[in-house]
């Protein structure tokens, strides 16, 4: 079902009775295989509206509605549950969750002593029973009181869940099955070989693939626990541990025993006294949801101590004590409208997804990368199809898989190019992601405007309209040709006059002092980045030195592997032409302070301030550092002989933290890395500031 189809209030019996279908629908094709055929946030919507004419209509409430029942009383199984496994209700802000909370206290009698805070995982809900240590059982949680014996399917593949214990404990153990996005395309590529529908979503596959019995292929899960029960053999002792503890000791008991937790899912803290500080964690997970390799949809907030939710007790459907606040959803329904094909400054033939408008996280998205004509082969797509968009954060829309269900025979195929879409020369389909034959001069403008943006060689003056008409007028073919401008030929461009023309001189011969990285990074050899750039200019400090480089040699540079290697020497031989003419112009071609392999260093490196120190930025600069780009930051931090990382682990010797630091600035604080913020650091790298 669209999601533009689906009412969001209800106003009369007949609009009650089509929601209350509608919602039964939607739920039964997720709990059934998981087939996702309605938007989370609209099935969240449709669920409160139809609740909200129950609370108007308390004698016309139908015997089928989803509200107060678990899985939306579509789900079915015939494997008595220890305990009812329930579902939780729901807040969507802060002043619900606050109301919330206050209810609880007055139920209570006091205020809460402290609050567990952790991920809601986007999974299937599995218990896990233990006999002396050993695996015995797995069951979803099916209509709550009872669930489905799925041990068959996932015993033994699931990661996270030991087979056995570190202990011979005899326990129940509750938490979430998920894909991870790395195991979500593993499955959907399984199942397409297998000759099946590739899943909509990671939820939608961990659920469907767990319950499917004698399947023809191979999926491996993660778990995350977050509860543990006593069974009838229990020793004792646990038994009253697992009664007594609290959620977060609770979370500590399973650790030991070998169990990954709800708190492995992000670091930082579990246990927090105050409602500020909840609100302040919330706020945390939020910004570092696009980072995480799996999906979440919310976050988990629970009284903390044993007593408050013995005491909170239960109602038919939820405990009392605790409150899924849910997130924007991240992945939309929405329809395909057409597919483009662009081609790269380095010639690189991309489809790129042209959608029907639909808002996730508060962006509307009209496009989606499809990444190659084989992503789009192994997906199934067809024009017109209803497909699941994902999108987090910072992260480009990405169409993950079509929704085969709700074909109606009206979609088309999508027309695969058979020659270079913008010059019409031969495709090389020799790699997954095809090339034109011509490589960067297919595209030539975006290449060089790539070459001399800020974060390249950063020539001023020299925007994408002045670099059309260059090329338009046959004046320069790539980026080292405009070393070789005379001024005649830039006085002749449109709306280029002496004064114009000399300081576009002068930023080109400006431009010729620039260092070696950023000279690499303007070539934009395929398989680096400005990062990439830098260390290898750093290793090898001259250009002779990389050019004469071979896979070997190249693979001694921090973070280039057997894959990399032969693309960079194959492009390193392709851009020949054009490193010998930067040379010849006399453009610098060595790494200020950076040594050969093999030498000696004429300094002691460890004087730096930063000297073998791993070094992470974020948040937004202020004063010396304003003006810095992140590159340039990350060039600032090397050049004080750090070496810069895009995220904080043990290993980080410093975090730099500017205003709207968020997850990083957490994670930081939970593992001890020292925390400095923009003054203080450029108090400390004063003397390279200006390098």
């Amino acid at each position: 079902m669209s999601s533009t189809t689906t009412p969001s209030t209800v106003t009369s019996p007949g609009e009650y009775a089509a929601a209350v279908e509608a919602a039964r629908t939607a739920a039964a094709a997720y709990y059934a295989d998981g087939t996702q055929a309605m938007d989370d946030d609209v099935y969240d919507a449709l669920v409160r509206a139809i609740a909200a004419w129950e609370d108007a209509h308390p004698d016309e409430v139908l015997p089928d509605s989803p509200t107060g029942k678990v899985a939306g009383g579509t789900a079915t199984g015939d494997v008595p549950h220890t305990r009812p496994m329930l579902s939780l209700d729901n807040v969507f802000n802060a002043e619900q969750l606050t109301a919330w909370a206050a209810g609880l206290e007055r139920r209570l009698g006091r205020p809460v002593e402290a609050w567990a805070v952790e991920t809601k995982l986007d999974g299937l809900a599995i218990a896990a029973r233990y006999q002396a240590g050993r695996l015995v059982q797995l069951i979803t949680r099916g209509n709550g009181t009872e669930g489905e014996d799925v041990t068959a399917q996932g015993a033994g593949h699931i990661l996270g869940l030991p087979e056995r214990l570190a202990r011979p404990e005899t326990l129940e153990v509750r938490g979430e099955v998920l894909l991870t996005r790395e195991q979500y395309e593993a499955a959907t590529t399984a199942r397409v070989h297998a000759g099946g529908d590739p899943f909509s979503n990671p939820r939608s596959a961990a659920a469907g693939s767990m319950r499917t019995k004698n399947r023809p292929y191979e999926v491996e899960w993660t778990f995350f626990g977050y509860s543990a029960l006593p069974l009838d053999a229990t020793s004792p002792s646990l038994a009253a541990d697992l009664a007594a503890l609290p959620h977060s000791g609770l979370l500590d008991l399973l650790t030991d025993l070998g169990v990954q937790t709800s708190a492995a899912a992000l670091a930082g803290a579990i246990r927090y006294d105050t409602l500020d500080g909840v609100l302040a964690r919330i706020e945390e997970i939020g910004d570092a949801r696009a980072g995480l390799g799996f999906g979440i949809d919310g976050i988990v907030i629970k009284t903390d101590p044993a007593l408050d939710q013995e005491q909170a007790g239960f109602s038919s459907r939820a405990p009392r004590w605790a409150i899924a606040y849910k997130l924007p959803a991240d992945t939309k329904i929405t329809k395909l409208l057409a597919v483009e094909w662009e081609v790269g400054r380095t010639g690189i033939i991309a489809p790129r997804a042209v959608l029907e408008p639909v808002e996730i996280g508060g962006v509307i998205v009209t496009y989606a990368t499809l990444h190659n004509a084989a992503d789009i082969t192994r997906k199934g797509l067809l024009i017109g199809d209803q497909v699941t968009v994902y999108r987090a954060g910072d992260v480009i829309p990405a169409i993950e898989a079509p929704l085969v269900a709700v074909r109606t025979g009206a979609e088309t195929p999508i027309a695969i190019p058979e020659v270079c879409p913008r010059c019409g020369s031969d495709i090389d389909r020799t790699q997954e992601r095809w090339r034109c034959t011509l490589g960067r001069a297919c595209n030539a403008v975006a290449s060089i405007d790539y070459a001399v943006s800020r974060d390249a060689l950063d020539i001023e003056g020299l925007g994408h309209t002045r670099i059309v008409q260059l090329v338009d007028a046959g004046l320069i073919e790539d980026f080292a040709d405009l070393f070789t401008l005379t001024r005649e030929q830039i006085l002749g461009l449109d709306r280029m006059g002496d004064i114009s023309t000399d300081n576009l001189l002068a930023a080109l011969e400006t431009a010729k002092q620039q260092p070696l990285a950023r000279v690499l990074t303007a070539l934009g050899v395929r398989g680096t980045g400005r990062s990439m750039s830098r260390r290898i200019a750093k290793h090898f400090a001259t250009m002779d030195n990389i050019r004469t480089a071979d896979t070997e040699a190249l693979q001694h540079v921090d973070g280039l592997g057997p894959e990399k290697t032969p693309v960079i020497v194959d492009e390193l031989k392709d851009l020949a032409p054009v490193i010998d003419k930067l040379v010849a112009a006399g453009v610098n071609m060595t790494e200020p302070g950076a040594v050969p392999p093999g030498q000696e260093p004429a300094g002691d490196a460890s004087d730096l301030p930063l000297a073998g120190k791993s070094v992470v930025v974020t948040g937004s600069m202020t004063g010396p550092l304003a003006d810095l780009t992140r590159n340039e930051m990350n060039e600032l931090i090397e050049r004080a002989g750090g070496k810069a990382s895009g995220s904080v682990s043990a290993k980080t010797a410093l975090l730099v933290a500017g205003d709207k630091a968020g997850s990083k600035l957490a994670k930081a604080e939970s593992l001890g890395v020292p925390v400095m913020g923009p003054d203080e650091f450029a108090d400390l790298v004063t003397a390279f500031l200006s390098s």
